[in-house]
């Protein structure tokens, strides 16, 4: 069976759904700052689920107000890297602590290469699993 039809990178909020329009993008974040969520938008062109550190386009928003601002640096991320991964994430400050409360992709490559499982043998009949993308083999600037 395979749990992922199309073939799409799944992490954060709505990724089994086709892409949100720039309409619905605002409609998430105007959610979120009714909330009080600080926004940033942050791009990869490797999104291995370990690799939680992506890099920031800009500064974090957390004085915004206005969905059309973030909206406006999901639009410059776009035209800077159009074949990288691009997620806005919203943090929750009340609590004292920056916590990740919302996580959505807002762009994706044209063609999302994916993971292959590599399986290695260990002691005895133990195995050992991991995920290494496929566009991990090709330097930093030419994958997706």
């Amino acid at each position: 069976m395979m749990t992922n039809p199309m073939g799409r990178l799944t992490q954060g909020q709505f990724s089994f759904l086709p892409d949100l329009t720039d309409a619905e993008i605002a409609l998430q974040v105007e959610y979120g700052l009714g909330k009080g969520y600080a926004w940033s938008v942050e791009y990869t062109d490797d999104p291995h689920p370990r690799n939680t550190y992506w890099d920031m386009y800009g500064m974090p928003m957390f004085d915004l107000k206005d969905a059309a601002g973030v909206v406006m640096e999901v639009t410059g991320c776009r035209k800077a890297f159009p074949n990288h991964y691009i997620r806005l994430m919203a943090f929750d400050s009340t609590r004292g602590v920056e916590s990740i409360a919302m996580s959505i992709i807002v762009n994706r490559p044209k063609n999302e290469p994916g993971f292959v499982l590599e399986r290695q043998e260990v002691n005895g009949r133990s195995l050992r699993y991991t995920t290494r993308g496929y566009s991990a083999d090709r330097p930093e600037g030419e994958r997706g």
